[in-house]
């Protein structure tokens, strides 16, 4: 810390600008990181207990006052609304065979479930995609600075240029150190999503099979 102070007090415009952008990146970055920590726990807890009490139910409703009871995070209720949406004849939704509409419905609502599980993925590896580099060209450009204050005194020794350089290196290690969470934590929730992921897929699968045999049926 006392490097980087001492690197903040010397430094020029463009020195501080490269720190306080870390910092926002980092702030925004852990603000991400405790909210989608929070919400997929909640996803992951709702999935194993909404999907046993639906196939549970006696029939669809009593389903569906399950899904209302357990489902907090609303990720198993709009497959259920799509699977179970009726359809305008009048338009070309009602035109195509009830099986591909029942299909495309059901794609839209888990596309629009997993846009929302997904959200704020890219803003956690844009962050730990650039960070580095941000904190490198902090780096090099603190250099350029440090010797260039350090040459108009006419005296360029070792101990002089050590000093700067060194606190100028911080740059890096913030870099890094904003940048090393955002890429754990993006590879940790890419993994926790592409389970609720498989637990969807599958729960829209079986309700289309459901569906399709209650139509069969005479």
């Amino acid at each position: 810390m006392t490097g980087f102070a001492e690197l903040w007090s010397q430094g020029d415009a463009v020195t501080r600008a490269v720190a306080a952008l870390l910092l926002l990146m980092s702030v925004g970055a852990w603000v991400v990181i405790l909210w989608k920590s929070w919400m997929l726990q909640r996803t992951r807890r709702s999935l194993a207990r909404a999907l046993p009490a639906f196939w549970a139910a006696s029939d669809l409703a009593a389903g569906r006052s399950a899904l209302d009871s357990f489902d907090t995070e609303a990720v198993l209720q709009p497959l259920l609304d799509a699977a179970t949406a009726e359809t305008q004849t009048a338009s070309l939704d009602g035109a195509v065979k009830r099986e591909s509409r029942l299909t495309r419905r059901l794609r839209d609502a888990l596309h629009a479930v997993l846009r929302r599980l997904q959200y704020g993925q890219v803003f956690l590896a844009s962050i730990g995609s650039t960070a580095p580099f941000i904190g490198l060209f902090g780096t090099v450009w603190g250099i350029y600075h440090a010797l260039v204050s350090i040459s108009a005194d006419g005296h360029l020794t070792i101990e002089k240029i050590s000093g700067p350089v060194g606190e100028a290196l911080v740059m890096t290690a913030a870099g890094l150190a904003v940048a090393i969470p955002a890429v754990l934590a993006y590879n940790i929730f890419g993994k926790q999503v592409s389970d609720c992921e498989a637990e969807l897929e599958g729960f829209a699968h079986d309700l289309r099979e459901m569906l399709d045999q209650d139509s069969d049926k005479p």
